[in-house]
């Protein structure tokens, strides 16, 4: 019988990620256990409590030379750090409008314009579920620009994810157009998360691993079937370049940034983006540097006719949401 060999993990690098999903699961237990009149005080202190410690921990890992810290799932190393304080800092501010709860319907699950919808916002009550799922979704993006293979990539493609679907659906002012934006932005994301997990069996079928530099490996000495990596390239690029807007994936950018809160928005344009560059590079800088004929033409031209796309359309925008819409999408 062969003996069972523990996994090896280095929780001092982990400690930034670990400690934003243990403020995450401290949210949870509050809204389980904590009165109405005490909530909003007990997770607003727990969120910024819980950022500004993992922000502390990315800064005292800050000059770590490059070290695996799961096994070969997750890599810490400069560029990591970078992206992972730069996500905690906008991540702090992001909260801070968060608080201003006006933005937020009372009761999410309230049919818009009922009774009681009518009775909850009468009743002065603040929607607080919305800071453990804003952690949530810190976590998913920290992790997602240091993971090193592609099942711990997608594991944080859905972390990062599923919150923003919630949240995206939370505005109080213009409930069925939020509510359009969260069920729009959840069915387009549902797709390019399979088309991610398409492009990673292709990848697997391909290099027989699911880490970036085994595949790597492959390429360089391409013994696979080279069908199989361009398939999985191209399918593995319609997620990434999904989260990111870029053109032509860009279509739930206008509606969800519409119609979503606008601390929401906010948090969503550049948080999400910074995770999803950071992943973005990890992949085709580690995975496919050897394949950059195949990918480096057609990320070129995406990137210039979404720049040019941005920007035109976001001139001829009159709601100001829709014209950063537009212009985020030529800034991606």
């Amino acid at each position: 019988m062969s003996s069972f060999t523990a996994p090896v993990l280095i929780y001092s690098l982990l400690a930034p990620i670990l400690i934003v999903l243990g403020g995450a699961v401290i949210g949870v237990m509050i809204e389980a256990f904590a009165s109405r009149k005490i909530r909003p005080v007990l997770q607003l202190s727990v969120t910024i409590g819980t950022l500004v410690l993992a922000f502390a921990q990315v800064w005292h890992i800050r000059h770590q030379e490059t070290a695996s810290a799961a096994m070969g799932s997750a890599v810490v190393d400069g560029a990591g750090v970078l992206m992972q304080g730069a996500i905690l800092f906008i991540a702090i501010l992001g909260v801070f409008l968060i608080a201003d709860q006006e933005n937020f319907t009372v009761l999410a699950a309230a049919v818009p314009g009922s009774e009681e919808e009518m009775q909850s916002i009468q009743s002065g009550e603040q929607l607080t579920e919305v800071y453990p799922l804003t952690l949530f979704a810190v976590a998913g993006m920290m992790l997602f620009p240091v993971s090193t293979d592609l099942i711990t990539l997608f594991v944080a493609l859905e972390m990062l994810s599923l919150p923003l679907y919630l949240m995206a659906g939370l505005s109080r002012r213009r409930r069925l157009m939020s509510q359009e934006a969260a069920l729009k932005y959840f069915l387009l994301g549902a797709f390019s998360s399979a088309f991610f997990l398409f492009g990673a069996a292709y990848l697997y079928g391909y290099a027989g691993t699911v880490s970036l530099t085994g595949i790597g490996a492959a390429i360089t000495a391409a013994n696979g079937n080279t069908v199989f990596l361009l398939i999985g390239i191209a399918f593995l690029s319609v997620g990434l370049l999904f989260k990111i807007g870029a053109v032509p994936f860009h279509a739930w950018t206008p509606d969800v940034y519409q119609g979503a809160p606008t601390p929401i928005t906010a948090f969503m344009a550049a948080a999400t983006k910074i995770a999803a560059f950071g992943a973005l590079l990890r992949i085709f800088y580690v995975g496919f540097e050897n394949a950059y004929w195949d990918w480096r033409p057609l990320i070129t031209v995406i990137a210039i006719i979404t720049m040019l796309f941005g920007s035109v359309v976001a001139i001829a925008q009159r709601d100001i949401k829709r014209m950063l819409a537009y212009s985020s999408i030529a800034h991606a």
